[in-house]
């Protein structure tokens, strides 16, 4: 696992690299600024209709929670989005450590590639959702919060992550044969990934970070 997030952090600035975090980031800070935005003019209108106020108070109040909402969505919505753009993170790993598997890459279909987003996004949406009063009842003791999203998205993020990178090398039959069988072995990767994601300014590298490690990971546990 050192190996791996080593190798990734020295590929950061790779050109392709930078072109996928580049396209990520703003595609996702645009979703987030759409949420936003739609939940200002939901809360403003409903307000008005509901207490008559057109004082602005609701629309306020719906960006704010709007902001607390993105703040736990934002892993959700960066590995959704990364999900279209994780080709050019595996090719660029593999061309650099592992040319021979860059080769036998396999071309995802568009319509295979949205249905990975989705139940990516769908998966975190609900454990999150579920996991969201715990989260803010644990909020008083400072580290409790932090580390049930450790907890939950680690286990998410290792079937996402896995699953990216595995869906480029093996038929649909194989990569669900192997997706069970390395639940052990991606564990690791998707806690360290849910680290970064925790840590402010490095949460942004997190989801290509997490691709990168996740193709290091795979080939290396193959290898083995």
């Amino acid at each position: 696992m050192a190996r791996a997030l080593l190798l990734s952090l020295a590929q950061l600035g790779d050109r392709a690299i930078l072109r996928v975090l580049l396209k990520s980031l703003l595609v996702t800070f645009l979703l987030l600024a759409a949420l936003v935005a739609l939940a200002a003019f939901a809360a403003d209108r409903l307000g008005s209709a509901w207490w008559q106020s057109d004082e602005g108070l609701f629309a306020v109040a719906g960006a704010l929670a709007a902001l607390v909402a993105g703040a736990l969505l934002f892993r959700t919505l960066a590995v959704a989005v990364l999900s279209f753009f994780a080709d050019e993170i595996v090719a660029a790993v593999e061309r650099r450590h592992y040319p021979a598997a860059n080769r036998t890459r396999l071309a995802l279909p568009f319509r295979r590639e949205i249905g990975m987003a989705l139940r990516s996004a769908i998966r975190a949406g609900v454990a999150n959702a579920v996991a969201l009063p715990l989260y803010l009842l644990l909020l008083v003791t400072g580290v409790g919060a932090p580390l049930l999203f450790i907890a939950v998205n680690s286990l998410l993020l290792s079937r996402d992550l896995g699953e990216m990178v595995g869906s480029r090398h093996l038929s649909e039959p194989a990569l669900k044969e192997w997706l069970a069988a390395s639940r052990r072995a991606r564990a690791a990767t998707g806690l360290v990934a849910a680290l970064l994601f925790v840590v402010p300014v490095v949460n942004l590298l997190a989801p290509v970070l997490g691709a990168a490690i996740a193709t290091h990971r795979f080939h290396g546990d193959r290898r083995a």
